[in-house]
């Protein structure tokens, strides 16, 4: 069973990153609608966290769907994570160059698969370098491990199940996007969605969940801002990756078991037949 703070420090990083077990991943993304002058990889080839890996959420993911980066099957994750040396026995440490997005997406990710000792560097790149932690540019050689994949389904949520959960309140539906685009005030960045919510979310935008410094607020923060943090829970964004950051929040507070609404809102409107609300609530 999970437990503990799900996130590391740089100081603990800088103290444990010699261990034998120890990965760090870099899993750096920008989302395309920012228009970001750089990709993810390039970013990690700059500069990373000696020995970092890079893990890219738009290669490592499902085929035969136009839906960004869905989660793969088991076994093409297990082959994927196999070639970037992270397996069975390691404890994996990742992080990202902006605001959690991605390191908080993988993080959910090798929990589905499995992996059990998976955090996330508070802070990122630049906790890192600000304790005095150095960078380097050269790509590290992995060594191939064995990863064992032991699918978490209830960490998984699909469309019928975000039917079924918005018709009986059964969870808590928190969406991460910002409060224009949940209340259908603002335009979708997908070209040809509409705006709103699932009908019974919760907007609570993964930015709010930040201190100024591009930290994880601290539990007594988090638990001012969550109606009620240790209930059942399904999180829910744009496409699946800053709902994970919720996920990650939650987990500080005790809760592991955040289900992320893989697809979300990119899938969920993409059917006029699902149900689209608007408005604060």
């Amino acid at each position: 069973m999970e437990s503990g703070d799900p996130l590391v420090t740089a100081e603990w990083l800088k103290e444990h990153i010699s261990a034998p077990d120890v990965r760090v991943v870099d899993a750096t993304w920008f989302p395309p609608f920012l228009n970001p002058e750089k990709t993810g990889r390039q970013a990690w080839a700059e500069g990373h966290i000696p020995g970092a890996v890079y893990f890219d959420i738009d290669a490592i993911k499902a085929g035969g769907t136009d839906l960004p980066h869905m989660l793969p099957d088991p076994v093409m994750f297990s082959s994927r994570a196999r070639k970037l040396g992270l397996g069975d026995g390691n404890r994996i440490i990742v992080y990202d160059q902006f605001n959690f997005f991605a390191s908080a997406r993988v993080w959910w990710m090798l929990r589905v698969m499995g992996q059990r000792d998976v955090k996330v560097l508070d802070g990122g790149l630049k906790a890192w370098t600000d304790a005095g932690g150095e960078t380097e540019d050269l790509p590290p050689v992995a060594v191939e491990r064995h990863f064992t994949a032991r699918v978490r389904t209830d960490l998984l949520k699909d469309s019928d199940q975000m039917l079924a959960a918005s018709a009986n309140s059964s969870h808590n539906i928190i969406d991460s996007r910002s409060a224009e685009r949940f209340s259908g005030e603002a335009p979708e960045p997908r070209e040809g969605l509409p705006s709103g919510h699932i009908p019974g979310s919760i907007c609570l935008p993964s930015g709010e969940l930040r201190t100024g410094d591009g930290r994880m607020k601290s539990a007594e923060e988090l638990g001012k801002l969550f109606p009620n943090p240790l209930a059942p829970t399904i999180a829910t964004c744009g496409s699946g990756v800053s709902a994970a950051v919720t996920a990650l929040a939650l987990a500080r507070l005790g809760n592991w078991d955040v289900a992320v609404y893989d697809g979300s809102w990119a899938e969920w409107a993409s059917d006029a037949s699902r149900p689209v609300a608007t408005g604060t609530a």
